[in-house]
């Protein structure tokens, strides 16, 4: 049995996704003349109580998009120091937008309003980047699966208004966090001016993210979206598991909020754990005592079938997803109750 649990990234259509996508009605969405990927964008925009949406093969490309149409070059973005648009999205930032970040040392990857409104730049003072756009990432990847409250981000929100700013929520793991605090989506389209959304993490579709936001910033984003080479051309294909998905994989994101926090709590016995990051979706993160090296961890239990993944200095992830069932999750916990180091 092989256990994957390097990301939630992972997961594989079920057959009755597949059937579901077999059966699309399809047109070409570079003329947008698809049906399903039309049905999907006014589904999740409505959803969130935003104007428009549209579809993008990847979250990285829907959050270059929103930067792109939100920034101009020379200008600076506030983000934490650990937000995937500057870690993890191949330094697009600079290359696609020439924008740089001011990067907070934030709380598992969030961030104030009050340490956002420390970091804006004089507008007035022409010798640093003008500040113009605040990024915020919920569930916070590398902070654990960390989940911001409605009232803080309200509050950046107010930052934002005051101090002319605009407002970006990269969303990959939004719909986790929606799940694990009982929030409603229309709460985060009345406070960004644009989100990011995936449908190819928790919720088990092979591709997709869209980027939400006004109709006039939308139209925006489509001629970015050709210029970066995202448009597809019968992508109701996999529109329609985007579909499904928002019809049969929210609710069970509790599953997996469940089994990370069991996870966590076998950990927290061990006596080679240095720490572990409070979990709250399905994102564990713990580090292991200095003299032990993390690699022997992630080698022993690929020994046993279980991949988990590295983030360096000491530290190691394990994400549950929809394709992590319960007999193997048994498995996981008897594994790592047993592993003596």
């Amino acid at each position: 049995m092989e256990i994957n649990l390097i990301s939630d990234t992972v997961t594989k259509p079920s057959n009755e996704m597949l059937q579901y996508m077999f059966n699309a009605k399809v047109g070409d969405d570079v003329y947008k003349q698809d049906p399903t990927v039309i049905e999907l964008e006014t589904r999740v925009a409505k959803t969130f109580g935003m104007e428009a949406a549209l579809f993008f093969p990847s979250g990285t490309m829907a959050n270059q998009t929103a930067i792109k149409v939100l920034t101009q070059p020379g200008e600076q973005l506030i983000a934490d120091k650990w937000a995937h648009v500057y870690n993890y999205e191949g330094g697009g930032v600079s290359f696609n937008s020439g924008v740089s970040c001011s990067l907070i040392d934030g709380d598992r990857g969030m961030i104030t309003a009050d340490q956002v409104a420390e970091v804006i730049n004089p507008p007035a003072f022409y010798h640093s980047p003008l500040t113009s756009l605040v990024c915020v990432e919920n569930t916070t990847n590398k902070g654990g699966g960390a989940c911001y409250e409605i009232e803080e981000l309200q509050k950046i929100k107010d930052v934002c208004v005051a101090n002319n700013l605009k407002f970006h929520l990269d969303g990959a793991r939004l719909w986790n966090a929606i799940v694990a605090k009982n929030q409603h989506p229309q709460s985060f389209g009345g406070i960004f001016d644009t989100i990011s959304v995936c449908l190819s993490k928790g919720l088990g579709a092979p591709v997709g993210s869209l980027l939400l936001s006004d109709q006039a910033t939308i139209d925006k984003a489509l001629r970015v979206r050709k210029i970066l080479g995202g448009g597809m051309r019968q992508s109701g294909y996999l529109a329609a598991a985007g579909i499904y998905a928002l019809e049969n994989n929210i609710e069970r994101l509790n599953e997996d909020h469940r089994r990370a926090k069991e996870i966590a709590v076998v950990l927290q016995k061990k006596s080679w754990i240095y720490s572990i990051e409070p979990v709250e979706t399905n994102i564990v993160i713990f580090s292991v005592n200095k003299n032990i090296d993390e690699l022997s961890i992630i080698e022993t239990l690929k020994q046993k079938g279980i991949y988990i993944s590295a983030m360096g200095k000491g530290k190691l992830r394990i994400v549950t997803h929809l394709d992590y069932k319960e007999v193997m999750h048994n498995y996981v916990l008897d594994t790592l109750t047993k592993m003596i180091l």
